[in-house]
């Protein structure tokens, strides 16, 4: 594979943030959930010690345990956080979003939003390219992002190992989840999933095992 997919598990929901680079040493940081120091001190060494060059912050959708690092990287690297437009109101609402499902408050700003895509967006870096994905279901703005070259996709919350996201919280559809799947489902069957909490899987062993999919 030409990617280098770095997994970072952070916060108290043991959430996923990737670090995806390939030989450009260009790379993207996915759902940036550090909240502790060492989970943020953690992902500027790996950028740091191998000299990638980030050039995209995005989340797969805007639940805060997904965005808890956005601040560390705008200081860190300069990038301001990418995010489907159905969501921004959950980026833009990240401290009352800590607020309301933590008890948490935070101490700490997070930068304003960088850009916000749309189905069929493509986001680019070093040679490769990830396609925007919509995914609605867990919330109204989540995606998958794909790389069709790579046979890589990162699901974020939508789809898990023989599971899926929660479907109650705000903008949640367990019909819309469905309908989602149903649709990613029709990706190749040696797509390598990576999940926003969890272990990688494939498409064909979700379309194979996971009770959520039927395609």
């Amino acid at each position: 594979m030409m990617l280098k997919i770095q997994k970072f598990v952070c916060n108290m929901l043991q959430e996923n943030c990737y670090v995806v680079s390939d030989n450009t040493n260009e790379c993207v940081i996915i759902d940036c959930g550090a909240y502790y120091p060492e989970e943020r001190q953690a992902i500027v060494d790996y950028i740091r010690d191998n000299n990638l060059v980030p050039k995209h912050l995005i989340a797969t959708h805007g639940h805060v345990d997904h965005i808890f690092g956005n601040d560390t990287i705008y200081q860190e690297f300069g990038l301001k956080v990418e995010v489907h437009h159905r969501d921004a109101n959950f980026v833009t609402g990240a401290c009352e979003q800590a607020a309301k499902y933590f008890g948490m408050s935070l101490d700490y700003d997070f930068p304003p939003i960088g850009k916000c895509f749309s189905g069929d967006d493509v986001i680019e870096f070093g040679e490769h390219q990830l396609k925007v994905i919509e995914t609605p279901g867990h919330s109204q703005g989540s995606v998958f992002l794909y790389c069709e070259e790579e046979h890589v996709a990162f699901s974020g919350d939508t789809l898990f190992r023989f599971s899926i996201g929660r479907t109650d919280l705000d903008g949640g559809s367990m019909f819309m989840i469905i309908q989602s799947l149903r649709m990613v489902s029709q990706l190749p069957d040696n797509t390598v999933v990576y999940p926003g909490h969890g272990e990688p899987t494939t498409i064909g062993d979700e379309v194979a095992r996971n009770p959520y999919i039927d395609r």
